[in-house]
């Protein structure tokens, strides 16, 4: 499987036609759908039917990073994914990533099924890159300024693009010297964490820099605080024509992978964009 899900990201990278990333919170508190998917029957049955509306990975998290989010423990967040995890792998070919930061669930979680690390901490925990490593599975990325409990408090840059390729640049570097494998690398700039509306705005429209690493990116927008401030829409489930909008101008960038809580919608959109890219000239 980890091979299989490398060689989809690289050509999606190379294509230009992303991969669609649903969201499977396990959680109480994430910022959309925190509560409604709490228990794991629920979580598997919402896992399902988003690769019927056509995921290609499904991203599973057990501890809620919103902004103010408070951490959990290890055993929580293990007693929170690894049953979904499990069932799923045993349900679907299509591949499960795992949303943590922590070492331990990297492990389990990949030994229950998983197939792809995603750190919304950049592999700073402590042991975190040597796992990653021994792993050996896709990898993402990502950029945070501060904290969860902390991160929209009083976000400052010099210059935010600038600033996060340097970040990602030395977390990337640092993941080859870990031993991660080049293929299984993937950056993410981290929209909404630790930015304000004009950074995450600053990122998007320059997310080509960020590409020119030469990484695959993900880009996860949907439904976020930016895109309120922006349509004055206060709901989370309210904002889903401004996600589509999002993801349709962070693929035309070269995004290689949208995690999006909306599969279907979003899918069309890409059908529309890949079927102008393919109409003859």
């Amino acid at each position: 499987m980890p091979a299989g899900l490398s060689d989809q990201i690289l050509s999606a990278h190379r294509e230009r036609r992303p991969l669609l990333m649903g969201i499977v919170n396990v959680t109480p508190d994430s910022f959309s759908d925190g509560g409604r998917y709490w228990r794991p029957d629920d979580a598997l049955a919402h896992a399902l039917k988003l690769v019927e509306e056509g995921a290609d990975i499904l991203d599973i998290g057990g501890e809620s990073t919103r902004p103010g989010a408070q951490a959990v423990p290890a055993s929580q967040e293990l007693e929170r994914v690894l049953g979904v995890i499990e069932k799923l792998a045993a349900r679907t070919a299509v591949p499960i990533s795992i949303d943590t930061s922590k070492p331990e669930v990297m492990q389990a979680a990949i030994k229950a099924g998983a197939a792809m690390i995603n750190d919304v901490y950049g592999l700073r925990s402590e042991g975190a890159l040597e796992t990653a490593a021994a792993l050996n599975v896709p990898v993402c990325i990502m950029h945070m300024q501060g904290e969860p409990r902390t991160m929209q408090q009083a976000p400052s840059y010099g210059n935010v693009v600038s600033d996060v390729a340097d970040f990602l640049k030395e977390r990337s570097t640092a993941a080859l010297a870990a031993g991660i494998r080049p293929e299984h690398l993937v950056l993410d700039p981290g929209f909404g964490f630790g930015k304000t509306l004009a950074h995450n705005l600053s990122l998007l429209k320059q997310l080509e820099v960020l590409r020119e690493h030469g990484w695959p990116l993900l880009a996860g927008i949907s439904r976020k605080s930016m895109l309120g401030a922006i349509t004055g829409r206060e709901s989370a489930k309210d904002r889903l024509p401004a996600s589509l909008a999002a993801a349709l101008l962070a693929a035309q960038r070269g995004a290689a992978i949208l995690r999006v809580h909306d599969v279907a919608a979003t899918r069309d959109v890409l059908a529309v964009l890949n079927a102008l890219a393919d109409a003859a000239q």
